[in-house]
């Protein structure tokens, strides 16, 4: 890491990480004629935001950031490879992919953290022991909601409280443990002949995270707490099952012997919400 980028990740600590969030997130929220446009249209031009994949391309017509940002896209702008292809979740960026060692994921090259912290459960990290995870972050650019890799039906969604450090580049490789640090959504589906997880990890000035069973979930404060599903909830193969208000990152862990990764999915390479990035070994319904 470069002096700018530890500077950067140490100066995360005396931010005031929740009220910032708050702020941003309530700002995001509002509907205020004379400046969302021009925020909106600012934010285009910064990042390179494809607005033709867009149902509505037009930025005057979302009433405030957050309707812009999780905007839907038209049809037939992510098609879904075909079974058994295990789909992407979403647009963004490997982080880190591949084999647990153990119930220890890879964050970084050199970092490691536990299954058991990320889930918030060592009784359900047993399950994963030598599974498989995957881990994408969605940049401000991406289109910001979250798919499901495969159908599954939902058992049980679990709020973990944390910290809002950023899950940029930087910070993921400078700080250790950073995703079973920070404010996260688990979901458990039943699906591939056993049990997945999806986990939605918030971040510095994520303003919310989001459900369709649920509604808004996050920002919160306080101790952690579950949902188990009184409802059958069946979520199809590339159904929407999230989605951030400002980007963060998805974290997808399956058990052994369920999935097999590609073998291009390495750190750095952009994917697209719907495109093989691995192979089932059970039957996709």
């Amino acid at each position: 890491m470069t002096l700018a980028q530890r500077a950067f990740v140490w100066l995360q600590y005396l931010l005031p990480q929740s009220l910032l969030t708050r702020c941003i997130g309530a700002f995001a929220r509002r509907r205020i004629p004379w400046l969302t446009p021009f925020v909106i249209r600012r934010f285009i031009a910064a990042y390179g935001v494809d607005m033709a994949e867009a149902v509505d391309p037009d930025p005057a017509a979302y009433p405030t950031f957050n309707a812009f940002f999780t905007r839907p896209l038209r049809a037939g702008a992510r098609p879904l490879a075909p079974p058994p292809a295990l789909l992407c979740p979403c647009d963004g960026t490997v982080s880190a992919a591949g084999a647990l060692d153990g119930q220890k994921l890879l964050q970084a090259k050199g970092v490691l953290y536990s299954a058991s912290d990320l889930l918030g459960d060592s009784e359900l990290a047993e399950h994963y022991t030598g599974g498989t995870f995957a881990t994408i972050y969605l940049a401000p650019r991406d289109y910001h909601r979250v798919h499901m890799p495969a159908t599954g039906a939902l058992e049980r969604m679990a709020y973990q409280p944390g910290r809002l450090f950023s899950v940029n580049p930087a910070t993921v490789a400078g700080r250790p443990g950073l995703f079973a640090r920070n404010e996260r959504v688990v979901a458990s589906f039943r699906g591939l002949g056993t049990t997945f997880a999806m986990v939605l990890v918030g971040a510095m000035i994520v303003g919310g995270i989001r459900t369709p069973w649920a509604g808004r979930v996050t920002p919160r404060s306080g101790e952690p707490w579950q949902i188990r599903n009184a409802a059958e909830i069946t979520c199809e193969r590339g159904a929407e099952m999230g989605r951030f208000e400002l980007g963060s990152t998805v974290i997808l862990l399956f058990p052994a012997g369920c999935v097999t990764l590609a073998e291009d999915l390495h750190p750095g390479r952009r994917v697209r919400m719907g495109e093989a990035i691995g192979t089932v070994h059970a039957d996709v319904r």
